[in-house]
């Protein structure tokens, strides 16, 4: 699913050029649900948008369902995003005066998919997030445990390779926390291949792997087999 080798990224800061990752290896099966996790500034963000390709690695190889990122055209990797990647943000990012079918009918309409098609995917995703009866409310008329269940369906619709997760549960209280998290779990067990952002050491233990990133350097030892391409 996700393959990386020597990944490096740099940023100019005035004078002084900052190494955000610094020969970062990472290897996640399909399949995985995996946290990344590291405190503000660790590279952990600038990691997850080189993961779902809203920015590209100075150096070093990303393969993603076996395709070499650096070899696709700006149109192709929005194409990668809209297609095989679901992204659940920590502030929802949900449009307010859209109703929550809406919402996530939102990528569906990108892919070009006929309105009875969208209409029926979106409630199925909603129903699966436990949302059918709450489709037609909009975003001020959901509790932030629900507004972020609309997002994760969002994710869901265009039944993406790979759903990434930053910080997802970072606006929530404790317990409606647990709950989404309850239903990332019910999607990796259904098979979906699930990239967990997190700062927090609670989250990322409920995970059935983590990998640690301090100072842009991954901490998790890397098997051989893992980082060769």
């Amino acid at each position: 699913m996700i393959r990386m080798h020597g990944i490096r990224k740099e940023y100019r800061m005035g004078e002084n050029v900052v190494a955000a990752l610094d020969g970062v290896d990472i290897h996640i099966k399909p399949h995985e649900f995996v946290s990344i996790i590291g405190p503000s500034g660790s590279g952990k963000s600038t990691l997850m948008n080189i993961i779902g390709c809203l920015d590209v690695a100075d150096e070093g190889v990303y393969l993603f369902d076996g395709q070499e990122i650096s070899d696709y055209t700006e149109d192709e990797l929005a194409s990668i995003r809209n297609h095989k990647i679901g992204f659940v943000f920590q502030q929802f990012n949900l449009l307010p005066k859209l109703t929550a079918r809406e919402n996530v009918e939102l990528p569906l309409i990108y892919q070009g998919m006929s309105a009875g098609k969208r209409r029926k995917r979106s409630e199925e995703v909603l129903g699966r997030v436990g949302l059918l009866e709450r489709m037609n409310h909009k975003p001020t008329e959901l509790s932030g445990g629900q507004q972020q269940r609309v997002a994760i369906a969002r994710a869901l619709a265009g039944s993406p390779s790979l759903i990434l997760a930053d910080e997802p549960t970072g606006n929530l209280d404790p317990m409606t926390g647990a709950e989404v998290m309850g239903l990332f779990h019910e999607l990796h067990e259904a098979g979906n291949t699930i990239v967990l952002i997190t700062h927090d050491a609670k989250i990322a233990a409920q995970t059935p792997r983590a990998i640690h990133i301090h100072d842009g350097r991954v901490l998790e030892p890397a098997t051989e087999s893992e980082v060769v391409i």
